[in-house]
């Protein structure tokens, strides 16, 4: 949520707590929520193999540039002058062709970004639902997500409904947040 539309929700709540009965709000940590979650686990475990594939596919494909560079600079002495032209573009092409491949993986409209939208959909939507079951059954009129909202200054324990939304969602949890 941008910072700005934050402000102005806490505004508008503000304005509203004094202008109409108490309102409840309440909190959870979204963060907090999905680290207990098994299904969060082994999602990270597969997003963490993906990177590490690909890093290590970006990092061979690197030394290969480096050993295509290291390997020219050798021989340029040996080369007509065409075809140091041919190298120095063929090293051009190689070392493009990684940076694309680089913003491929890990670009902001990247594979990462898709895959983590696609495996996390399905979390977020669960807790989502959770959160607002908790919210209905609990009498609160707005929960905010302590780890998306950097303006939240000061929140009683009380109102945080992480533990509650992990029960409703199954997850045994043995201490309080």
């Amino acid at each position: 949520m941008p910072q700005k539309l934050k402000i102005l929700l806490l505004g508008v709540l503000w304005l509203a707590g004094g202008a109409q009965a108490q309102h409840r709000i309440g909190y959870v940590d979204t963060e907090y929520i999905l680290s207990k979650l098994p299904e969060y686990q082994a999602v990270q475990q597969r997003l963490d193999q993906m990177v590490r594939d690909w890093q290590a596919e970006l990092e061979q494909r690197r030394q290969e540039i480096d050993r295509m560079f290291e390997e020219y600079q050798a021989r340029e002495l040996l080369y007509t002058p065409e075809e140091r032209q041919r190298r120095r573009e063929e090293i051009a092409r190689a070392e493009a062709e990684l940076d694309r491949l680089r913003q491929q993986y890990f670009g902001p409209e990247g594979e990462l970004f898709r895959q983590q939208e696609t495996l996390l959909r399905p979390l977020q939507e669960r807790i989502l639902e959770a959160i607002e079951n908790v919210a209905r059954e609990e009498g609160y009129d707005y929960v905010l997500d302590k780890a998306a909202a950097p303006l939240l200054l000061y929140a009683p324990p009380e109102h945080d409904l992480s533990d509650r939304v992990l029960a409703e969602l199954n997850v045994n949890v043995g201490s309080q947040n």
